[in-house]
Parts: C-alpha cells; structure tokens; sequence
C-alpha cells in the first residue's frame, strides 16, 4: 500500500480527493490537513510515503510545505496540486524538492497514477504547465525585490513592510521602484500583478 497523505483548505474538495483516491487498491489515505503548518505536522506524524498539498493554503503554502517535508522526509513524495498553475509555481515548486505538478482538472485516475510514479521515484508534470513554462520569461527580480513586491501585494504601507522584511523604509521604496521598473510596471499594483501573472509571487 501506498500512504498518502492529503492537505488542502478547501473540505469538499480535500473529501472529493480522498474518495477517488479511496477507490484504488494500492492507496491509502492515512492523514488530512487543512493548513500549511497541519501538512507538515501530519506529515511528521504519519510518516506518508507520498504527500498530495495545495498549492494555495493558509499558513505556509505548497511550496513551503513541500521544502519542509522534502527537509524532514526524503523519502516521502510530494505532488502539488493547483487550480491555476502558472510556470513560476512550478519553477518554485520544482526548486522545493516537489516531484509532481498537478492540475485540480485531472482525473481521479490521472491523479492515482501520478502518485504512483511520484512514489517509484519519478517526476510528473502536467504537460500544459511544462509547455508554458518553457516559453515563459525568467524572473527578472532578485531575491529581495520579490520579497518586498510580495509584502507589497497585501496593500502594506512602506514602513510595514520595512519592519516585516527588516529594512529601512528608504530601502523599501528603492526596491519597489526597481521592480516596477524591470516589470515595465507604472504602479507597485501593476507591478505585483504582472509578478502573479507569471507565477514568481
């Protein structure tokens, strides 16, 4: 048998998941998350073979959670699941230790064997995501720049950000200038919604 375990925030499609994963032979559903921080925990606790996680979840997203239990148990998979993959989140997720990139459109039995193959060793990625992800352009911001344009997503003024990121608000100003123009940005809004769009937020 095949462990795995499920993290999402959404119930009913965390349940609808267990199910379908339910009707296969070789797998079983030891443990649900419905959080970042849950994922990891559970993670720990049950010691999965292979771990299934939302992309987007409070607390610590699928990326994070896929470094951490990539960090805490080499041996357990994770497959990131998606409703609106962009080629960045697979980047991310590629980079975090993630062996599999998945849509929340594929089948139940798509997604079985993409547990399967991520359980032998492989890797597996959704065509349309690997497809548009070798056209799309690299990040053009470094690594600090991404980090106050992220800050700057949730409409924090400058002097928050300074505190939560440990800079000078001097400094803040400098690096969302900087990134909205490398992004041909003409506001910081404009300038995190071209970072979404392209998945390096």
């Amino acid at each position: 048998m095949i462990r795995v375990l499920l993290a999402d925030d959404e119930e009913l499609i965390r349940s609808a998941v267990a199910a379908l994963l339910a009707l296969e032979d070789d797998l079983d559903v030891v443990a649900q998350a419905a959080d970042g921080p849950a994922a990891v925990a559970a993670a720990l606790a049950h010691r999965p073979d292979v771990a299934v996680v939302d992309l987007e979840m409070p607390g610590l997203d699928g990326v994070a959670v896929a470094a951490e239990i990539t960090r805490a148990l080499p041996a357990c998979g994770v497959v990131v699941l998606t409703g609106r993959g962009r080629p960045g989140h697979l980047r991310r997720a590629l980079e975090s230790g993630a062996r599999g990139f998945v849509t929340k459109g594929v089948s139940g039995t798509t997604l079985a064997g993409v547990v399967r193959s991520v359980h032998a060793g492989e890797r597996y990625v959704d065509p349309g995501l690997a497809a548009d992800a070798l056209s799309a352009p690299a990040c053009p911001l470094g690594a600090r720049e991404l980090e106050v344009l992220r800050l700057a997503s949730y409409d924090l003024p400058a002097a928050v950000i300074a505190r939560r990121a440990h800079l000078a608000p001097g400094t803040v100003r400098n690096y969302l200038l900087a990134a909205q123009t490398k992004l041909g940005a003409a506001t910081r809004a404009e300038a995190v919604r071209t970072a979404e769009r392209f998945g390096w937020l």
